[in-house]
C-alpha cells in the first residue's frame, strides 16, 4: 500500500536527503510568499472538490500531462501547474527535469517530497488540509457525519483542572497523540528490505514488527523469568504466540512423529491458487465438502482452515526414514493447533509467485465475527475422519472461541496497490482506517469488504490463554 510519512533517515536515501524525527526540512522552499493560499486553492479544486462545480473542474483538468490519464495515482507539482502519473513515474520525471520536489496526491492530499522519497508531515500544511477538507465535507452535507472530534473549550477547561489520570499497565501516561513514526523506523532499521518507499506487503511487516518488538523485548526483566532459555514470556509472545502440531505417519507401521513449532500466524491457500484445493479430503468428489461448503459456492474460512490441517501424503518423491521401520518410508502430514494465540491472525495467500506466474488470486473469502477453533485443535483429532469433525455436545464452550477484531484488505494489483483496515474498537463499533481518513463501519460493511482484496486479518480470544512456549517439542509414539 501507501508508504507513510517519513519522519527519520535512512542509510539508503539520496545524498541530499536530510530527515530526522522533526520531519522534512524540503518544505522550507516551499514556504514562501503567499503559499498558503496557493495551497488552499489546490485542496479547494484539486483535491478535496466540495462544490459540483470544483469537482467538475477536477475530473476535466485532472489528467497526467505525459500519457492523459485519470487515474495511476495522479499527483499535482506544488511548484507549478503540471499533473503527472505516480505509478508510471510521469510525476517523478517531471520533479527530476525541473527540480521541482514537493506534489500532492490528488486523491488523499498527501504531500510527496521526491528527495526524501516519501509521504512527510508538516504542520502547517495539515492543518490547511484538515480545514479545507472540512470545508468540503460541509458543502457536501457530510460535515455531521464524518468530522473528527476535537475538545471544546469548556472540555479544555475540565482536562486542565483535572490533570489526574487513571494509569493501567503498558500505558505511558503521555497526553499527546501516539505517532507510530519511531516503531516504523526501529523496523525500517532491523528489516532493511522494508525500509523506504516501495511498496510493501502488509503481512510481511506484520511479522517483521512482532520480531522487532519480540527480540527487544527478550532482554527485559519478564522475558528473563523462565529458566527455559527456549521460551520467552514478553508481551509479543504472550499474545500473539501459538503451537502448530506436526504428525507424521508412516504407511507401513503407522508410527507417528510429532513436532510442535511455535507461530505468530496461519497462512492459507485459497482456490483459484496453483496448489489444488479442492476436494478436501482424499476420495471425495468435491461435490460437497465437510456439509457446508462446495467449489461452486462462496469459500469460507473454516474451508480454508479444514484444507490447511487435513491429511497430506506425501508421496514417493518425499519419504522420510521412520524410526520404527529403520528404512525410508512414504508417509502423511498433517498439522493441528495444540496451542492456541490471545490473538490468532489468518494471513490469506492472495499473492501468488512461482516460476510461471506472478499474480493476485481474487477468490471470494466470507470470515464469520464468532470463530471456533476447536475441530482444528490436536485434541480433536480423534473425532476427525479425513478431514470429518462431530460438534461435540458441550458446544458452549468458550475456551477455543475467537471474536473477529480487525481486517486488512488490500486494493489493486501485484504491482501497485493500496492496504486499508476495518478495526474493532467496541463491541459492534467499527472504524475503516485509510491511511489518515478515519471514519465509522458497520458490521455489513467490514463482512462485506470483498473476500477478494481481504489480505490479512485477525480475531481475538474471548476465552482463557494458556503459555505460549516458544521452544520445539518433538516426541515420537
Amino acid at each position: 500500500g501507501k508508504s507513510q510519512p517519513r519522519t527519520a533517515s535512512h542509510p539508503d536515501s539520496d545524498a541530499g536527503s536530510v530527515m530526522s524525527p522533526a520531519g522534512c526540512s524540503h518544505v522550507n522552499g516551499f514556504k514562501v510568499d503567499n503559499w498558503k493560499q496557493n495551497l488552499r486553492v489546490i485542496y479547494q479544486c484539486f483535491v478535496w472538490s466540495g462544490s459540483v462545480e470544483t469537482r467538475k473542474r477536477k475530473a476535466k483538468s485532472c489528467v497526467c500531462h505525459l500519457c492523459g490519464a485519470h487515474l495511476n495515482r495522479l499527483h499535482s507539482c506544488l511548484h507549478c501547474v503540471f499533473f503527472g502519473c505516480f505509478s508510471k513515474k510521469h510525476i517523478h520525471d517531471h520533479a527530476k527535469n525541473k527540480r521541482h520536489n514537493l506534489a500532492i496526491d490528488l486523491l488523499y492530499g498527501g504531500i510527496y517530497c521526491f528527495v526524501c522519497q516519501d509521504y512527510i508531515y508538516d504542520k502547517d500544511m495539515e492543518q490547511i488540509a484538515k480545514e479545507e477538507q472540512r470545508k468540503a465535507w460541509k458543502l457536501q452535507g457530510i460535515g455531521e457525519k464524518y468530522s473528527m472530534w476535537e475538545p471544546t473549550k469548556r472540555e479544555l477547561e475540565l482536562l486542565r483542572h483535572n490533570p489526574k489520570r487513571r494509569k493501567i499497565t503498558f500505558y505511558s501516561g503521555h497526553r499527546s497523540p501516539h505517532i507510530p513514526f519511531r516503531l516504523l523506523h526501529l523496523v525500517w532499521t532491523h528489516a532493511r528490505h522494508l525500509a523506504g518507499y516501495e511498496q510493501q506487503d502488509a503481512h510481511e511487516f506484520l511479522i517483521a514488527a512482532l520480531d522487532v518488538l519480540h527480540r527487544h523485548c527478550k532482554g527485559d526483566d519478564n522475558g528473563k523469568k523462565a529458566n527455559n532459555p527456549n521460551h520467552c514470556s514478553c508481551i509479543i509472545d504472550q499474545i500473539f504466540t501459538g503451537g502448530l502440531q506436526s504428525d507424521v505417519t508412516c504407511q507401513v507401521c503407522h508410527g507417528v512423529s510429532t513436532t510442535i513449532d511455535p507461530f505468530w500466524d496461519i497462512s492459507l491457500d485459497l482456490p483459484g491458487s496453483s496448489t489444488p484445493f479442492w476436494p478436501l479430503s482424499p476420495g471425495s468428489d468435491g461435490s460437497v465438502v465437510n456439509g457446508d461448503g462446495h467449489p461452486s459456492g462462496a469459500t469460507t474460512l473454516t474451508d480454508c482452515l479444514r484444507r490447511f490441517t487435513r491429511p497430506e501424503h506425501l508421496g514417493s518423491s518425499a519419504k522420510i526414514k521412520c524410526s520404527g521401520c529403520h528404512s525410508y518410508q512414504e508417509s502423511t502430514k498433517q498439522l493441528t493447533m495444540k496451542r492456541l494465540p490471545i490473538v490468532a491472525c489468518f494471513h490469506l495467500k492472495r499473492f501468488e509467485h512461482s516460476a510461471k506466474l506472478r499474480r493476485k488470486i481474487t477468490t471470494y473469502v466470507s470470515f464469520p465475527l464468532e470463530l471456533d477453533m476447536t475441530p482444528f485443535m490436536a485434541s480433536s483429532k480423534e473425532s476427525r475422519m479425513n478431514g470429518q469433525y462431530q460438534q461435540p455436545v458441550d458446544s458452549l464452550n468458550n475456551e477455543n472461541k475467537y471474536s473477529l477484531f480487525a481486517v486488512v484488505n488490500h486494493q489493486g494489483t501485484l504491482e501497485s496497490g493500496h492496504y486499508t483496515t476495518f478495526i474493532r474498537q467496541h463491541k459492534d463499533q467499527w472504524f475503516k482506517c485509510d491511511d489518515a481518513i478515519i471514519t465509522k463501519a458497520s458490521i455489513k460493511d467490514v463482512l462485506d469488504s470483498e473476500g477478494s482484496v481481504s489480505h490479512t486479518h485477525t480475531n481475538t480470544r474471548t476465552g482463557r490463554h494458556t503459555d505460549a512456549h516458544k521452544d520445539s517439542q518433538t516426541r515420537t509414539q
